[in-house]
């Protein structure tokens, strides 16, 4: 008897901790908003400063300067009800205990706190410096996932990159196919005051191995597939083309994607004699399978609005890449 009822009040509290996962609410917010939680007098010291260094720093690649989030603060007293619900929180608060983790699923589901607790001010700016980078992955990590759930609402059915590429990709509905040729995919859709893009081709295999002349080489490739296939406006007596920003030097980064090993690449692109810029980001995949180098950008064109949260959109969509 002694051990039916142990395992009938077992079989309770599993029951009862599922049920209390499964009803936490869906978070709520915008894509790459933060949460900050702090006393005001923190916010506009030192402390607040330290938290804006790291989670407002400038995001890379952009035409001009905006931050990777976009935060929100609010007193402790404020944080009830809804606000409780967002995404991602940075939770600053003095107090005896020392520490600076992540916490998942306080509130909400899927939610990131970053709770960061000081005796003092020098402590606060401490733990804020220590748990900042894992933080900040944390959250983007989410964003992207929680975008690209948004992306399968209406995705487009015309097939052309994997007729072309054997590649699957979600893209929107609202992104239509402008450009096919060989070895090479343009889709485009159009924005306030612009468009955005993204474009797909091939690479021989054996490109870009040389590590001291990776940039200069990819630059090459962008130029010489802009001069090739995104010709600029018509201007008499001149060629007009996309091509990499000659005064800014894009960056790089390892990456995996689709389950390959590549690089990422975040720069400005322009029109050859015409005034026209904005960002863009490449991804470089190592597909050996199918002997060659995968690639497939994003770029906007927006003249005089922010671009963060496009090119985020962007990054989004191309990290769906799967190869067959």
């Amino acid at each position: 008897m002694k051990t039916f009822k142990f395992i009938f009040l077992a079989a309770v509290l599993f029951i009862s901790c599922n049920q209390k996962q499964k009803y936490l609410p869906s978070s709520i917010g915008a894509i790459n908003q933060v949460t900050v939680v702090m006393d005001n007098e923190l916010w506009k010291g030192q402390v607040g400063d330290e938290v804006r260094k790291h989670f407002a720093a400038s995001a890379i690649g952009l035409t001009w300067e905006e931050s990777i989030f976009t935060l929100n603060h609010v007193p402790p007293k404020i944080f009830t009800g809804a606000l409780r619900g967002t995404r991602a929180v940075v939770y600053v608060e003095k107090d005896s205990v020392d520490e600076a983790v992540i916490r998942k699923e306080m509130y909400a589901t899927p939610q990131n706190v970053a709770v960061i607790k000081g005796p003092t001010s020098a402590i606060l700016i401490k733990n804020i410096a220590t748990i900042a980078a894992e933080a900040i992955a944390t959250f983007k990590s989410v964003e992207l996932e929680e975008t690209q759930k948004r992306l399968l609402k209406s995705l487009n059915k015309e097939g052309v990159l994997e007729e072309k590429f054997n590649i699957k990709m979600n893209v929107p509905s609202i992104y239509k196919v402008g450009v096919q040729k060989d070895n090479f995919v343009w889709m485009d859709r159009e924005i306030q005051k612009g468009h955005m893009n993204i474009i797909a081709y091939e690479m021989p295999a054996n490109s870009f191995n040389v590590d001291s002349t990776l940039v200069r080489d990819i630059v090459r490739m962008r130029d010489s597939i802009g001069k090739l296939h995104v010709p600029g406006p018509d201007v008499p007596n001149k060629t007009t083309y996309m091509r990499t920003e000659p005064a800014f030097s894009p960056s790089i980064f390892p990456v995996e994607i689709g389950g390959l090993k590549g690089v990422e690449v975040r720069g400005i692109w322009d029109i050859k004699n015409y005034p026209m810029a904005g960002p863009f980001i490449t991804y470089i995949i190592n597909d050996k399978k199918n002997n060659r180098k995968m690639v497939v950008e994003g770029f906007t064109f927006a003249p005089a609005t922010n671009k963060r949260d496009d090119m985020f959109r962007l990054e989004a969509i191309l990290k769906t890449i799967k190869f067959d």
